[in-house]
């Protein structure tokens, strides 16, 4: 059985929160926040399962979860439910929010939709996740080696005077 069905962004952010057991607010929130952290702090390149019993209260639980782009979504779900289901429901669910976006639907040939999720997923293996870009991005800079500073760029007829950042490096 499915316990709770959560899709979260990078930052922790709530887009979906669904529990199918009745649970006071403040644990659903403390239950969201638990989850996030546990999540968050995994690779992308491990396993998708984690146990969970103790946000849920037994050994039972266990979260199943997808990273895409800037969303996490994830399933808490007793052992009746197999794992490999609960992913397939995951790419299903992605896939419709990327169908069906602002009220309206963006594409509804099946071939298209496919083609599009399969060049998604390269793309994010290839590149080691759009999550990845940001901290890829920063290592870019850090391992730039310039003898000095440019106290001058110049670009066709625009010419930037750069100020004396040594009080910063």
């Amino acid at each position: 059985m499915i316990s709770a069905i959560l899709v979260f962004n990078n930052h922790g952010k709530p887009r979906l929160v669904r529990f199918y057991q009745r649970l006071a607010e403040e644990v659903q929130q403390q239950i969201i926040r638990e989850t996030f952290h546990l999540v968050l702090k995994r690779d992308d390149h491990i396993c998708n399962f984690l146990e969970c019993g103790s946000l849920f209260g037994g050994p039972d639980y266990k979260l199943i979860y997808r990273h895409y782009a800037t969303l996490y979504f994830v399933f808490c779900v007793d052992s009746s439910e197999s794992e490999l289901g609960i992913l397939d429901l995951i790419q299903v669910h992605y896939i419709l929010q990327e169908v069906v976006i602002g009220g309206m639907v963006l594409e509804t040939n099946m071939n298209e939709i496919v083609a599009q999720a399969e060049a998604q997923s390269k793309l994010e293996k290839t590149e080691g996740g759009l999550s990845a870009a940001p901290s890829r991005a920063v290592s870019a800079v850090k391992n730039i080696n310039l003898p000095e500073i440019p106290r001058n760029i110049n670009i066709g007829d625009i010419n930037i005077k750069v100020p004396n950042l040594s009080q910063f490096v």
